[in-house]
């Protein structure tokens, strides 16, 4: 389910509240004029409420683009794996809207990680769903003396250009008190040539990965037994 009407429901609220200032910045100047000192003030006051309100809803509405509405257990990622050369591989990230990422890993495994947020009980009821948002893939080595030696390869897959509502609600936990949790959650499996992977996020969980078809699995299984 998209977040499109949210959103669009946050800059509409945000663009009749620039309005309603911009009206009531008029009947101040209006009021000025003819030196109506005390109902100047207080259409100016109206008129500053009303921006500080715009901008809420507009901030609000950026935070959450990137996010995806979470119900069930829903399909977050299709990877493909293709062999480039030893231990090296080009991976393709495909989105449930159609979008795909192709990158290079060196490693013996891909590593997804997304962020998730969960709300407080009362906006749950009023349908407020978790939210998610895929922020990086990286290579992995089985082994912690490859990790720390060897090449290593982190691909950022978040677009955020400013602050999130996931990095807002770290920065302020208190007046951010509507969100309920905050984490991140992630999902790893062996690269094999020619694998394909299905990532599922759970509403009440996290991050899983499986083989997408029972080849892919075959070759998992036989690189696991032959390490």
């Amino acid at each position: 389910m998209s977040l499109t009407p949210l959103l669009l429901g946050l800059y509409a609220f945000a663009g009749v509240c620039l309005l309603l200032a911009i009206a009531q910045g008029r009947h101040a100047r209006r009021h000025w004029r003819v030196r109506k000192r005390f109902a100047a003030g207080h259409r100016a006051l109206w008129s500053l409420v009303f921006v500080l309100l715009a901008l809420l809803g507009a901030f609000s509405g950026t935070a959450l683009l990137g996010y995806r509405r979470l119900t069930g257990e829903a399909l977050v990622a299709t990877l493909d794996a293709r062999a480039i050369g030893p231990r090296q591989f080009a991976v393709g990230i495909e989105f449930p809207d159609g979008s795909r990422r192709d990158v290079e890993l060196a490693g013996d495994d891909w590593q997804l990680d997304a962020r998730v947020i969960k709300w407080k009980a009362s906006a749950v009821v009023l349908g407020a769903q978790p939210l998610y948002e895929l922020d990086r893939i990286n290579g992995r080595y089985h082994a912690i003396e490859d990790e720390r030696s060897l090449p290593k390869s982190v691909i950022a897959l978040s677009t955020h250009a400013v602050p999130d509502l996931w990095s807002l609600k770290r920065r302020f936990p208190q007046q951010l008190g509507f969100v309920d949790a905050d984490y991140g959650s992630a999902a790893y499996l062996p690269m094999v040539d020619g694998g394909r992977y299905t990532v599922t996020l759970a509403a009440a969980g996290g991050l899983v990965a499986r083989a997408a078809d029972a080849q892919t699995d075959q070759k998992i299984q036989a690189a696991t037994h032959n390490e």
